[in-house]
């Protein structure tokens, strides 16, 4: 396993750290052009319960 020889300083770790962004999760439209609702891709959505958009409306959540 490599093991560094020297401490790396205080500047140099926090720059390298500086590169470590955390992003906005990425939101996908509700099919159902009722709701219009704002989710996460590959989940049902919280308001109406419906998880994709093929055929008819699929129901997953109790509503």
């Amino acid at each position: 396993m490599a093991v560094p020889k020297r401490r790396m300083s205080r500047s140099n770790t926090r720059s390298r750290r500086s590169q470590w962004k955390a992003t906005a999760p990425t939101l996908v439209t509700c099919a159902n052009p009722a709701c219009e609702a704002k989710h996460l891709p590959h989940t049902a959505c919280p308001e109406c319960g419906q998880y994709g958009a093929k055929g008819a409306l699929r129901e997953v959540l109790d509503v």
